[in-house]
């Protein structure tokens, strides 16, 4: 196995295109390290270190822009604003026919248009975005009271990091290896570990190494666990009635259609991530406004959240509920009863049309609720871990794991398809 990894390796590097498109990736990853080193001008790093330890939710956004939100660089908002816009034209496949057609039924020219569309709208979610954290972040005194002109400034220098970030990703998906978007997280990710390594050392004694031991073992079984479920999947049986093969004719040919575990993915994560942030937001707006409520109001949700327990029990909740409700969106057993009808498929012993879109539908929910209470033990595994090890200096974020093993998942999986490629 490892001499065939060395060999796989050496063709990698060895084949033109492939090696290319590896140093294209790193040349990239290293770039936005650069851009997310650079901070916005008037920021005081103590009281920006302190409203951060007192945010536990603020750290998942601080994961998709590499850590740049907690340097306040520009590249703060990371490719937060092209994932939401992205989640709202998904979304606005329910809402409106022509994006639903587009999606779905114009092939590539109409999945060019839905991504056109989608950097279109990360415009103002970037500068929505960017005025909620700048009067947040003024109210919580991490920055200065900025004059209009300053404000202004600062919010199209924000803007502006987002939208490069989310043109380099798509560089990388055109010309590297892999999403480049989900690889930009994923280097912000691997850049946090040595510091929070290195705070572990040093605050680690005789007296709490059992307490470490103890978080390596579930960290190694919630990798572990990852792994297994990312790869999950309920395989219902397809029948075909004849199928040819050459100039064969072959009688109820069989394959399987594959139901994911984790059918939605990260989304729901981001999702809830995001229904719990956008209220601390936009109170903090009001009342930087001088509206009389906001400002009380912000403090009470604000020690709402700080609540462990309140905190770990909407989060969870939120993340089923949006699992749930992205699933729909995306997976549509109608289209597929139907897809399975025009090409003589069946599932045996269910009869086509009707039934056979309820039975998927049942196998989907059926599904769904392990993938969706999954992915909220994964979403709450920072709390869990911390009350059971003590441990505080390194919280194995569970949002984050989940990204990094998904996408290097992925990532192996490209490298391996362009150098099997290359050896046929």
């Amino acid at each position: 196995m490892i001499n065939t990894f060395i060999r796989k390796l050496k063709l990698a590097f060895s084949d033109p295109e492939i090696r290319f498109r590896i140093l294209f990736l790193v040349g990239a990853l290293a770039l936005f390290r650069v851009l997310a080193a650079i901070p916005i001008p008037g920021v005081d790093k103590t009281a920006l270190a302190s409203f951060f330890a007192n945010n536990q939710f603020l750290g998942l956004l601080n994961i998709f822009s590499g850590g740049g939100l907690e340097r306040l660089s520009i590249v703060m908002l990371g490719v937060g604003p092209y994932i939401t816009a992205s989640i709202i034209m998904q979304l606005g496949t329910i809402i409106f026919p022509q994006i639903k057609q587009a999606y779905h039924e114009e092939g590539e020219a109409g999945r060019a248009k839905f991504i056109g569309w989608s950097r279109i709208l990360t415009i103002p979610m970037a500068v929505l975005q960017g005025v909620g954290f700048l009067f947040l972040l003024q109210s919580q005194g991490v920055i200065p009271q900025l004059d209009a002109t300053t404000l202004i400034a600062n919010i199209a220098l924000i803007t502006a990091g987002s939208l490069l970030l989310m043109w380099l990703g798509e560089l990388v998906t055109e010309f590297g290896i892999g999403n480049g978007v989900s690889l930009i997280i994923l280097a912000g990710i691997l850049a946090g570990l040595p510091s929070s390594i290195s705070q572990t050392l040093f605050a680690a004694t005789a007296a709490n190494i059992p307490s470490y031991l103890g978080f390596i073992v579930l960290a190694l079984a919630m990798m572990y666990a990852v792994v297994v479920v990312s790869d999950a999947e309920r395989s219902i049986p397809i029948a075909y009635a004849r199928a040819v093969r050459g100039a064969a004719m072959a009688q109820n040919a069989a394959t399987y259609l594959p139901i994911r575990l984790l059918q939605a993915g990260v989304i729901p994560i981001i999702f809830a991530l995001s229904l719990l942030l956008v209220p601390q937001m936009v109170l903090s707006m009001l009342g930087a406004l001088k509206i009389s409520f906001a400002s009380s109001a912000a403090l009470w949700y604000t020690g709402f959240l700080s609540n462990t327990w309140n905190y770990g029990t909407v989060y969870f909740l939120l993340v089923i509920l949006f699992t749930y409700f992205y699933t729909s969106v995306t997976f549509e057993p109608h289209r597929v009863a139907e897809n399975l009808q025009k090409s003589g498929a069946f599932v045996p012993g269910v009869r086509p049309g009707r039934e056979t879109e309820e039975f998927i539908s049942n196998v989907v929910n059926r599904v769904t609720l392990p993938g969706a209470c999954f992915l909220g033990l994964i979403a709450v595994s920072p709390s869990i871990i911390q009350g059971l090890t003590g441990v505080t200096t390194l919280i194995l974020g569970g949002t984050a794991l989940l990204i990094a093993v998904q996408v290097a998942l992925d990532l192996a999986r490209k490298i391996e398809a362009q150098v099997s490629l290359r050896e046929y």
